[in-house]
């Protein structure tokens, strides 16, 4: 819509472009760094609901784009400095949601939530799709005049259209207690709980909350003050003793191949992800949605019914039969399919490119996407989430993520020379590539399904305890 209200209908310049494209993944990387330590350091409570306040905030300045005011080229710089800010904040929420679930979560309907989460995305992009041809719909006339420099104030409505969820939550989040299971997590290996007392826990808790997603509340203030003093002063200790803990954590290769797993799988798939869904204008041109031809309105509805047509056709069933499914076949499967049948139908377009019919492009591109989704683009959030112990769930969560979102930076500020350099079809290839590569990665990672990460870091202290012990009494 930029391109009609500040080129008149020309193309943005190439290099703005991929700045404007890059700018809220840039952001992310910072966000998903920082929330994610911030959370583990500081507590989920002290954190949650900054993330989306700085949304917000990012939100309304990104609204206030002076595009009468400042030249065409100012107002993309203008533009991509706030979607930088914007995606620190969706960065932030990336960990601090993942974290916040699954340390409220039962472990046997774990996957379900962090999946249910995750497949939200499908229909926020619906809903967006949607809200733009509405919106658009209601500019028709005064468009179709020739006011086409009125099209500035579609994206703005539809962009201010994201606060009401935003404001709708945000009470919420800033009031949302401390899981029990968090600060349980902070009170370090001399906490004298033993590892049958957290397998005790784990039960009551299925059957307390049997066929719920959340576990025992644990946060309610049920217990004494003096306990409650005491939990505060642990907590604060833990954090005196957090940067050695984890670094001990992950200078064991177990747990750093881990970590290597999550966030290289996460930054494959990204690479191939954010490579098709940023430059949907390719796929749209094959199907013939994309706003070619036409009046400046005719080519902007064209264009939004076509992505609204993928995301129908791919987005939102692929998220949901991941999450009627994750319990049952396991991430690692899902994942691993995932990657294999994503790189099947990209070497199909690759290979057939330029004489695929329609009807075949749109079916494949639909595949595809549903095996994005029913895939690594679910499972890549899950797993961070679900295969680290509390203490370090966040900040491996963040680490990852900000992982996947290089992926998504190098696509945004690559895909555009590079087709015009070697073609679309030898991109696609590159995209092959990664998702066999994503699909070897994962042999790294353990199944989670069924698996209590505090529970195995538990009586992971306990034998580092009884080694540690052994030495002491070995005579000198």
């Amino acid at each position: 819509m930029l391109q009609y209200r500040l080129y008149n209908g020309g193309h943005l310049p190439a290099n703005l472009e991929g700045f404007v494209k890059a700018g809220a993944n840039i952001g992310s990387v910072i966000g998903q760094f920082t929330f994610g330590f911030a959370a583990d350091y500081f507590g989920r409570k002290a954190v949650y609901g900054k993330e989306l306040m700085l949304i917000i905030l990012a939100t309304i300045l990104t609204m206030t784009t002076p595009t009468g005011s400042l030249s065409p080229e100012s107002c993309l710089i203008y533009l991509g400095v706030f979607r930088i800010l914007l995606g620190v904040g969706v960065g932030g929420d990336y960990p601090m949601s993942a974290s916040v679930s699954t340390d409220r979560a039962l472990v046997r309907r774990r996957g379900v939530l962090l999946a249910y989460i995750f497949a939200n995305q499908g229909w926020g992009s619906l809903v967006g799709s949607l809200a733009t041809m509405i919106v658009l719909l209601c500019y028709k006339g005064v468009m179709e005049k020739g006011e086409t420099s009125k099209v500035d104030g579609v994206w703005r409505i539809v962009v201010g259209l994201s606060l009401i969820p935003a404001f709708g939550t945000l009470y919420q989040r800033l009031t949302l207690p401390e899981a029990k299971r968090f600060e349980d997590s902070k009170k370090g290996e001399s906490d004298e709980e033993s590892i049958e007392a957290l397998k005790e826990k784990q039960i009551a808790e299925e059957n307390a909350q049997n066929g719920t997603l959340f576990g025992t509340p644990g946060h309610k203030e049920t217990a004494a003050e003096r306990q409650a003093a005491s939990r505060r002063k642990e907590i604060a200790e833990a954090k005196k003793h957090h940067f050695k803990e984890f670094f001990q954590y992950f200078s064991e290769w177990r747990h750093l191949k881990t970590l290597i797993g999550t966030a290289g799988c996460w930054f494959l798939l990204d690479i191939a992800f954010y490579g098709i869904n940023l430059n949907q204008n390719v796929v749209l041109q094959q199907i013939g949605f994309d706003g070619s031809s036409g009046s400046p309105w005719t080519r902007l509805f064209k264009i939004s019914i076509g992505n609204i047509i993928i995301t129908v056709l791919g987005f939102v069933p692929g998220y949901y039969a991941t999450v009627l499914t994750i319990e049952y076949l396991g991430r690692k499967w899902i994942q691993i399919q995932g990657f294999l049948m994503e790189a099947l139908f990209l070497a199909i377009l690759a290979g057939k490119f330029n004489s695929l019919s329609t009807v075949s492009f749109v079916v494949c591109f639909a595949f595809l996407q549903f095996f994005f989704n029913f895939g690594a683009n679910t499972t890549t959030y899950c797993y961070p989430a679900e295969v680290f112990p509390t203490k370090f769930r966040a900040t491996a969560h963040g680490i990852s993520a900000a992982c996947g979102k290089a992926g998504a930076i190098i696509s945004a500020l690559a895909f555009n020379s590079l087709t015009k350099d070697i073609g679309t079809p030898a991109v696609l290839w590159i995209f092959f590539a990664c998702c066999i590569a994503g699909a070897i990665l994962t042999l790294l990672l353990p199944e989670v399904k069924g698996r209590d990460p505090d529970l195995i870091y538990a009586e992971e202290l306990k034998e580092r305890a009884r080694s540690r012990s052994q030495v002491q009494s070995q005579p000198q």
